[in-house]
């Protein structure tokens, strides 16, 4: 069989990785919108980055939405059309997002089967389980096995967040568990983390430099009790010098090659804020990066 894989912006992936060569190459992505007022932003960070920052600086009204299923329809059609016998379709938490219902309902009416994955996590956690698809697919496995493939791998993963203020995020309505923490404490750093597919808060941080090496030790923790074979994504939005800083850190006590430094998907950056770093923990897949 040949088997595509699919999956949504949410995922992460750093720039080049999906160009010829590259270790995403082929997997196809649907853009997540990103609203700015009455604006609507296509979702993909080399787009938006600089439009969603003006907006989150301006505390303007920023907002998410789910691709529509037309747009799956659209990109199975074109999948199946290519020749390919079935497709895994890997996506956004479905408790963050509506994106692997509108996936399900266009894999309902599609011209080869589509396994939909909810993977209950975000970012390169995400993408990480699009990868192992797409490592199993190149390696002769049939739909069923591509599709097990990511689902065992987002379960495997960490995401791990420093956010400067909740405030966005309690706009958006993202953050459970944190009735305690709100109100005047809107301002305060926090360290959060997916949990069964919700973003729930963890720590309270009195300072930026805290905040980021509480996300070092944590990630550095969760290595340690993996062992080998492990790789590592930072995301950032509106603070790259800081999170190329941390990935420095991080290949000094992990290794160096381990770590790769990514733009924090917009769909994401749009709820997080300003400011936000987060960290991605997932298990190597064979030949990939």
């Amino acid at each position: 069989m040949r088997i595509a894989v699919v999956t949504d912006s949410a995922a992460g992936f750093p720039a080049g990785w999906r160009l010829p060569g590259g270790p995403a190459e082929g997997i196809g992505v649907v853009p997540m919108p990103v609203l700015v007022g009455d604006e609507i932003l296509t979702g993909e960070y080399d787009d938006v980055t600089e439009p969603l920052m003006m907006a989150l600086a301006a505390g303007a009204d920023v907002r998410t939405s789910r691709p529509s299923p037309g747009q799956f329809d659209r990109l199975y059609g074109r999948l199946a059309d290519d020749g390919y016998d079935g497709i895994v379709s890997v996506h956004l938490s479905g408790l963050l997002s509506g994106t692997a219902d509108a996936a399900r309902l266009a894999a309902s009416r599609a011209r080869v089967p589509v396994e939909v994955i909810d993977t209950r996590t975000a970012a390169m956690a995400q993408g990480r389980a699009a990868l192992a698809a797409l490592a199993a697919a190149r390696g002769g496995a049939d739909l069923q096995a591509s599709a097990a493939a990511a689902a065992m791998a987002a379960r495997g993963s960490a995401l791990f967040f420093y956010v400067p203020s909740l405030e966005q995020l309690r706009r958006g309505g993202r953050i459970s568990g944190a009735a305690g923490w709100l109100g005047t404490l809107l301002s305060v750093r926090v360290i959060l983390h997916v949990r069964g597919g919700r973003l729930v808060p963890l720590e309270r941080m009195r300072t930026a430099a805290r905040g980021l090496q509480r996300l070092q030790e944590l990630a550095e923790a969760d290595v340690a009790r993996r062992g080998r074979g492990v790789r590592l994504t930072v995301h950032h939005f509106g603070s790259e010098e800081e999170a190329a800083a941390l990935v420095g850190r991080l290949e000094l006590s992990i290794g160096s090659g381990l770590v790769s430094l990514a733009p924090c998907p917009a769909v994401l950056a749009a709820h997080a804020g300003l400011g936000v770093v987060a960290i991605t923990v997932s298990a190597e897949q064979p030949g990939l990066a």
